[in-house]
Formats: C-alpha cells, sequence, structure tokens
C-alpha cells in the first residue's frame, strides 16, 4: 500500500475510522471467509478493507469519492480487490452476483444518507445475505426499536419488514478521524421474506406514515379515513391506542383488511 493522506469531505460524509481496537471488533464481527463475496460501501482509506480482504481474498468495493478511487486503483494488494467508482444509491448490487451465491454487504455509511441506502439496498435483498453497517447509534437504535419504545416508529417497521436486525455495540466519536459530533453503533441486517405479507405494500407504507404523523394523537385519528374503528376493533386492535404501541404484524393486519374491503 502507498501511503496517502486523504482530507475528509464534508459533502460526503467521511469520517474515517482508525482506533484498532473498534476495527478488529468490527472485523471479528463480520468474520470473513473465504470463497464468500464481500462488498463494502465507502472503503475510505482501508480501515475495513485490508483486513476484510487479507480473510476473504476477494473483495468489491464501492466508492463515489474520485481521489479515493484513483487512490484504491493504483494500490497493490494480497488478493482480489475490484473498484466501482459510483454512487452506492444509485449502484445496482445484483450485477455483482454470479450463479446462486448471495453477497455480504458491509461499510461506514455517510449518516446523511444511510436510510436511503438501507431501503435501496433492500429492493436487492433477494441476492444479499447480511449487511453489517456502521451508522448514527440514534438511527440504528430506531431501527432495532421494538413497539411501546421511545424509537419505535415508520423506520422500525418499515426495516423490519423486510429484515431481522441485530445491534452489535456503539462506538464512540474518539474513533473517527474527524471525529463525529454524534455516537455510532454497528448493527446488522439479515434480509428475509416479510413474516407476514402485506397484500399492497405501498398501502402498507402509507398506513404506517400517517400511523405515525402525529405520534400523539389515537390511532383512530391519525387513521381517519383510511381504517375504520370497526376494522381496527375486528383486528383487536385499540382505535384509542397511539402508533407506537402497535407491532409490525398488526400494522401489515390493519393495512390488508383495508385492501380488502
Amino acid at each position: 500500500m502507498s501511503t496517502y493522506k486523504h482530507k475528509p469531505r464534508k459533502r460526503f460524509g467521511q469520517n474515517f475510522l482508525h482506533d484498532h481496537g473498534v476495527i478488529d471488533r468490527i472485523v471479528h464481527a463480520i468474520a470473513p471467509q473465504e470463497k464468500q463475496h464481500l462488498v463494502e460501501i465507502g472503503p475510505g482509506q482501508g480501515a475495513l478493507t485490508l483486513p476484510i480482504l487479507a480473510l476473504a481474498g476477494r473483495l468489491d468495493i464501492i466508492e463515489l469519492d474520485r481521489d479515493l478511487v484513483s487512490f484504491w486503483q493504483q494500490q497493490e494488494v494480497t488478493g482480489e480487490l475490484t473498484v466501482h467508482a459510483a454512487d452506492a444509491l444509485k449502484f445496482d448490487f445484483t450485477q455483482l452476483v454470479t450463479g446462486d451465491e448471495k453477497l455480504r454487504l458491509i461499510g461506514n455509511l455517510p449518516y446523511n444518507i444511510s436510510s436511503p441506502l438501507i431501503f435501496h439496498l433492500l429492493d436487492a435483498s433477494h441476492c444479499i445475505h447480511d449487511m453489517t453497517f456502521m451508522l448514527q447509534k440514534e438511527v440504528a437504535n430506531r431501527i432495532a426499536a421494538p413497539p411501546g419504545s421511545k424509537g419505535y416508529g415508520r423506520l422500525s417497521i418499515m426495516v423490519q419488514y423486510r429484515c431481522e436486525v441485530e445491534k452489535l455495540f456503539d462506538v464512540g466519536p474518539e474513533a473517527f478521524d474527524p471525529p463525529p459530533r454524534v455516537d455510532s453503533s454497528i448493527i446488522r441486517f439479515y434480509p428475509r421474506a416479510p413474516v407476514l405479507k402485506a397484500i399492497n405494500t405501498t398501502h402498507f407504507g402509507d398506513l404506517v406514515t400517517k400511523a405515525f404523523s402525529q405520534r400523539r394523537k389515537t390511532l383512530r385519528n391519525t387513521l381517519k379515513g383510511m381504517a375504520s374503528e370497526a376494522q381496527m376493533l375486528e383486528l383487536d386492535i385499540d382505535p384509542a391506542a397511539r402508533a407506537e404501541t402497535i407491532d409490525l404484524d398488526s400494522f401489515v393486519r390493519l393495512s390488508n383488511a383495508c385492501q380488502s374491503g
């Protein structure tokens, strides 16, 4: 590896991981194996890239910053490293798949695009085995939140509808250069088919969004004109309850009841 000091760019949300203890812990959590097809989003200066490549022997990296793309294209590394100069939000991850293999995605995601990027990746969930990402702690907590908790909301439901979520551990700002103003978390996603499938996923998403549009109001008020009290009572859902107390399956069942008349 040639030495290169890249100045982090705010517009790309770049905060480079440098704490070796944290890096080792993340690599251990990912546990890359030979013959697995790993893909890293935003390799930066290689804090995770090099140890992952050393263990897996093969790695695709997705990078938008042209200076970092040039840096990685010039490196001589041990293993098969493929550089994709692309915006991960627009990149077609299915093109990386060969045969019936499934991808393992990793990365320290730019916090300003983490939520839309996760939903973009879930659109390719049929070819993804798991995703292990560094996210802003607040976002990770919201994604993994159970019903009745403070962070539980639309993001929790829409992500948990499409995958199992496991929050692994938190990482402090001092592990990065420059240090972000927030704590971070490592979180793992296991894409899967919905346990209870929505008849119309667009309606399901709209219903959840409307239910949480005014968190202090009851379902009777927030879902007026979209779901009736009779439909809620038929499903043992209390119309006087707030959205944050209703579990994922209940939202799916209510959406399906609205669709079936």
